[in-house]
């Protein structure tokens, strides 16, 4: 298949659904093999909502694209070495492109903020919860990853993060588990500068994922009358597609000067700007850093529609605003 990342290898870790699901599909259709990874092939009755790693790897070669599903749980250190040796020994050491995605948090950190925790009102496990298989997890793989791409001298390896990592928002475990993969990738960043691969943090905006619009359809009926919830409500009703996220890691993948951003937070909206590019439905999405973004999102929509998108705030003043210092 041809694309501009025909001959690639990829791995993108919890890709039966949502986010990893959106980026595999978009390397897949980019022309790179990819790996893709699950705790099961096949449907499992825990999974409330939809899609297994068969279905992704259906769509992708549906597509043209190849890929190849493997049952990794990324909690387990064995299943993740058995996963980097397979790579190694069926593409004879090549691998370009790592992408942590996997995460096992994401309905109990929707129970605990229905809840109302505090952090000492949580179950004592949520920290492994939230961030075994996403923060260790992700630095595990990572360090597979980089020992496959330093003889190579190249390669790109990307943790899908949030903005959770620099405020305030959902539940603690959360928040330290997204600014840990931030530090992650400009720690990690510094190590493997001299070997030309790049480590990035990447933030998609809301995303309208198979979990979040099955926490909004269970919401349904209660009163959005509260400033938080309608706004929570907006940023939905306005995400992005999973596949957003995909297009940026395929950019960013292909991107000859990949190295000026390595050891940054890229966000998605970002990487679309400056490639000219929409969402898969042919939306545009804001900036979240700019004013218009700021004023749609509390409502103020005739004042943003009036206002330039490239009027926005430095990320040296986001960061300062919640400095720590």
């Amino acid at each position: 298949m041809s694309g501009p990342l025909a001959g690639k290898v990829c791995i993108v870790t919890g890709a039966s659904r949502g986010i990893g699901k959106g980026i595999a599909l978009q390397l897949g259709e980019a022309g790179a093999t990819v790996y893709i990874t699950g705790r099961g092939l096949s449907p499992s009755g825990d999974v409330k909502v939809g899609g297994t790693l068969q279905s992704t790897a259906e769509e992708i070669e549906s597509r043209g694209g190849k890929c190849i599903p493997v049952q990794c749980d990324h909690g387990n250190d064995e299943d993740v070495n058995k996963l980097f040796e397979r790579v190694k020994t069926e593409q004879n050491g090549r691998l370009d492109v790592l992408v942590n995605n996997a995460y096992s948090g994401v309905t109990a950190i929707a129970e605990s903020v229905k809840a109302g925790n505090t952090f000492w009102e949580e179950e004592d496990g949520m920290w492994d919860t939230i961030n075994k298989v996403g923060l260790r997890g992700h630095y595990i793989a990572a360090v597979h990853a980089a020992r496959l791409m330093v003889p190579a001298k190249q390669g790109l390896i990307i943790n899908v993060s949030s903005p959770g990592g620099l405020m305030h928002f959902a539940t603690i475990p959360y928040c330290i588990g997204k600014s840990g993969c931030d530090r992650m990738a400009s720690e990690c960043a510094i190590d493997l500068r001299k070997h030309n691969i790049a480590y990035v943090s990447l933030w998609p905006g809301a995303v309208r994922t198979e979990h979040v619009l099955s926490f909004g359809k269970g919401n349904e009926d209660q009163s959005t009358d509260d400033k938080a919830s309608k706004m929570m409500k907006r940023m939905i009703e306005t995400g992005e597609t999973p596949e957003f996220a995909g297009k940026a890691v395929v950019h960013l993948a292909a991107d000859p000067n990949i190295m000026k951003k390595s050891g940054k937070i890229v966000h998605t909206t970002w990487v679309a700007n400056a490639h000219g590019y929409s969402d898969v439905d042919g939306r545009h999405h804001i900036d979240p850093f700019s004013i218009k973004y700021m004023l749609n999102l509390s409502g103020h929509t005739w004042l943003a529609g009036v206002t330039p998108e490239f009027i926005r705030f430095p990320g040296w003043m986001v960061a300062a605003m919640y400095h720590h210092f």
